[in-house]
């Protein structure tokens, strides 16, 4: 037995260490550094609003108890000011004088509290010589005791003082939010967008439904799924793509203006403008077509503009602005192909001729790709994301829209457009197919597909058809990315609009 054992070294940061030491103080004191209830009677935001007339040097006999975290203090001999932030980033100073808390409670102020520390106040309203709104505390409790620090600011490559990196602030989106005004107001401007998504589907009497995440098949688009295991059937399932199969069901069910919003999951690549976790919305219309869903797509995104920011016209991130009023652009895929390359494309181009385009473009094309996914691979390089201003981009190939209505005047094609904003595809809507002869062997051909290699295929999926055969009414479908409606209004990469998106564990 060694009786002499070795010292572990203690690699705990010093700054954490000091303010264990004094939670522990606190403790030892018998003051609670994390006290279950505090007497608040106002919040930070109540107090700026209520008081905008108080003139400097002046002190009213009003009180509050308000709470905040301390983002600045200024101790100096027998005064303090501290800073409190309110969780919406709005700040009030505190002024904290020997006259009016004593002794011991500036002694303690000063000894215990740290910069991102949650303290109570309770005190009197006035104004600072210098005109500054404020609270001139009589007392103060430690409210939450912040074991670690606050991240220090540094100077970027373009010279802006910056409190996290990039990745940090993905990564710790919980300091982000504690130190970034503009990610704080995205994670309200988010819940604003959704409210008003909700009142544009309500003022047209759609019902809003919750769908299984998990599921027996994967379908209802063209994506790669997520498999997990259920232990208690010990069954294989998949993390769904798309809410579509469950949401046609309904409507064959009776329930006739249906939507869904909620998140899906594709295990593809990630980038500015993919996520393999996102929040989509859904929604079918029986009767309706995909010039029905068309309108209330655009209802939708012009709304969402209007409610939350109060203009058609959104001030970008880069501080460019982006008119999304007026009419939309609309063109035809093969149409507007046809045009940039100067010669007809149509579904009857053999397929080495679309090789050649696309070799002829540098654009890559997978071996089990049929003939319409060349197509929108060429159309997306050379035409999609150059659509600056919003266009539906209509009537796309049978063989990539396997839920889709057959177009009723233009063979080969189906009545589907996409949405492009500044280049990117915003949503897409069907007329929705309703023959469940068709939709079976459509389904049977995506089969053959994926056993073709194609991971995207979509599988036959016996209970939907089955659905179907009961008889599903025509209609429209829309899908839309919620994620990247945010960064339609506002500019900003995916990963900006998600408050905790999936990021790659760091090594």
């Amino acid at each position: 037995m060694n009786e002499n054992p070795v010292p572990v070294a203690d690699d705990t940061p010093e700054q954490i260490k000091v303010r264990k030491e004094k939670r522990a103080r606190l403790m030892e004191q018998g003051r609670d550094p994390y006290p279950a209830e505090l007497p608040i009677t106002s919040t930070i935001g109540l107090v700026r609003k209520k008081y905008t007339q108080v003139e400097a040097g002046e002190e009213l006999a009003d009180e509050v108890g308000i709470a905040g975290r301390v983002m600045l203090m200024r101790p100096s001999g027998k005064i303090a000011f501290v800073a409190l932030q309110a969780g919406d980033g709005e700040r009030l100073q505190v002024i904290f004088s020997l006259a009016n808390v004593g002794q011991e409670a500036l002694d303690q102020l000063k000894a215990d509290v740290d910069l991102g520390d949650h303290i109570f106040v309770q005190g009197h309203i006035g104004a600072s010589k210098r005109g500054e709104l404020s609270v001139f505390a009589h007392s103060w409790a430690m409210a939450s005791k912040a074991i670690r620090p606050l991240p220090k600011t540094f100077t970027n490559a373009e010279g802006e003082e910056m409190t996290l990196s990039e990745e940090m602030r993905v990564r710790k989106r919980h300091l982000d939010l504690i130190t970034r005004q503009s990610a704080r107001d995205m994670i309200r401007i988010r819940a604003a967008v959704m409210r008003s998504i909700r009142k544009t589907f309500e003022e047209r009497e759609y019902i809003e439904i919750e769908t299984p995440t998990l599921q027996n098949l994967h379908g209802g688009a063209a994506a790669r799924p997520f498999t997990t295991h259920i232990n208690a059937y010990d069954q294989d399932l998949y993390l769904r793509i798309a809410t579509e199969l469950y949401l046609k069901k309904a409507v064959v069910g009776g329930v006739e203006r249906i939507y869904e919003i909620g998140k899906n999951f594709r295990n593809e690549g990630a980038d500015s403008s993919h996520s393999p976790e996102f929040t989509a919305m859904e929604a079918y219309e029986a009767y309706g077509t995909y010039d029905t869903m068309a309108k209330l797509t655009k209802d939708i995104i012009q709304n969402a503009a209007r409610d939350v920011f109060g203009s058609l016209v959104v001030t970008l991130a880069d501080g460019t602005e982006y008119d999304l009023g007026g009419e939309w652009d609309e063109i035809c895929l093969y149409d507007s192909l046809s045009e940039k390359l100067g010669e007809e494309i149509t579904v009857d181009t053999p397929r080495e001729r679309l090789l050649e385009i696309a070799a002829e473009h540098e654009i890559k094309v997978k071996e089990y790709a049929v003939n319409g996914k060349i197509v929108e691979d060429i159309w997306e390089e050379l035409v999609g994301n150059l659509l600056y201003k919003p266009t539906f981009v209509r009537d796309f190939p049978e063989d990539t829209s396997p839920l889709t209505r057959y177009h009723r005047t233009k063979p080969g094609l189906t009545e589907k457009w996409d949405l492009y904003i500044r280049g990117m595809e915003t949503a897409t809507a069907y007329s929705e197919l309703a023959d469940p002869v068709v939709q079976r062997d459509r389904l049977t051909q995506q089969s053959l597909e994926a056993a073709n290699g194609d991971p995207e295929a979509m599988q036959l999926d016996e209970d939907f058809i089955e659905a179907m055969e009961q008889g599903f009414p025509p209609a429209g479908g829309m899908g839309m990315g919620v994620d990247r409606l945010l960064m339609v209004l506002t500019g900003l990469g995916i990963r900006e609009t998600i408050a905790f998106p999936f990021v790659k564990l760091s090594n």
